[in-house]
């Protein structure tokens, strides 16, 4: 069985949710602290042992691009004002050289069609797809978990980190179905995508990491649109399903969806309240506030 060496970080989406901001800044590099969110995400997926950063882009995305490279101009400063602390934080977050590769996603037509667009830089092999709208706070990053589950199953199988909502908002997600288990995944009977409510066959809906097989490429060219003119890659997970077995993981953390406010401003105060550097004096200033509401 291949192991997992590449992951595709869609990027090319407008953040209108978050205008004016994003009309100059990608909403990918708005930060977390002091962390672009993209960062995190590439974090968890350089923790899982992934080798590869694949980051489909579209117009006004390069400062994307610029914050993966080496800042040269910045550097000499740093190292003329005897920065090191500054220095070895780059250097922490900067990729080996021919780790990362970029690709435009031309047209807005959805997450399956950003998905396609990655197809001759990820091959034919098993890859990892990471959303950067969702991070997820764990001791153990939700992709490795997911990877260790991969090589327990032992066959060509498509892993979905799935989580539970309660059940009065299942129809605001894409919700799979509940088969036998098979260690600490079990069998996704079926996918579906914002059902009406009542409907929902359980309350465990699909969260933003997914490892797939390369046939999903196939399934991909041929897709049709869906929901909102879009070609939608639930739609391509339920179509391969019929020829590849797809199980689900309940991972271990909490997830916060950056591409709505709240998501956003809540994660800032988790992973401000997760550092040991400003967490004291940060939860008092939280403290403080609250107190004056």
């Amino acid at each position: 069985m291949k192991a997992i060496r590449k992951a595709v970080f869609p990027v090319a989406g407008l953040g209108t949710r978050f205008l004016p901001a994003t009309k100059a800044i990608p909403k990918e590099m708005l930060t977390i602290v002091d962390r672009p969110a993209i960062q995190l995400v590439v974090d968890e997926a350089r923790e899982a042992g992934i080798e590869h950063f694949i980051f489909v882009t579209g117009r006004n995305k390069d400062a994307i691009e610029d914050y993966f490279d080496l800042p040269y101009e910045l550097e000499q400063t740093l190292r003329a004002r005897n920065k090191t602390a500054e220095l070895a934080a780059l250097a922490e977050v900067l990729p080996v050289a021919g780790a990362t590769s970029f690709t435009r996603q031309q047209s807005p037509l959805g997450l399956g069609h950003a998905v396609w667009c990655a197809r001759e830089l990820v091959g034919r092999e098993p890859f990892a797809l990471l959303l950067p709208d969702v991070l997820v706070q764990a001791p153990r990053g939700c992709l490795a978990q997911m990877i260790d589950v991969y090589a327990e199953l032992g066959e060509r199988a498509n892993v979905i980190a799935v989580e539970e909502v309660s059940p009065d908002r299942t129809h605001m997600y894409g919700i799979v179905g509940v088969g036998p288990g098979k260690g600490k995944a079990f069998t996704i009977t079926q996918m579906v995508e914002k059902p009406p409510r009542g409907s929902a066959p359980s309350n465990l809906i699909i969260t933003g990491r997914y490892i797939l097989q390369p046939e999903i490429f196939d399934v991909l060219e041929t897709q049709e649109h869906g929901t909102g003119g879009e070609i939608q890659i639930t739609d391509a997970m339920i179509r391969l399903a019929a020829t590849l077995p797809f199980y689900g993981l309940k991972f271990e953390g909490r997830t916060f969806d950056c591409g709505s406010k709240i998501g956003f401003l809540s994660a800032n105060v988790a992973y401000a309240l997760a550092r040991e550097d400003i967490a004291p004096a940060f939860r008092a200033e939280v403290q403080a506030l609250l107190g004056k509401s």
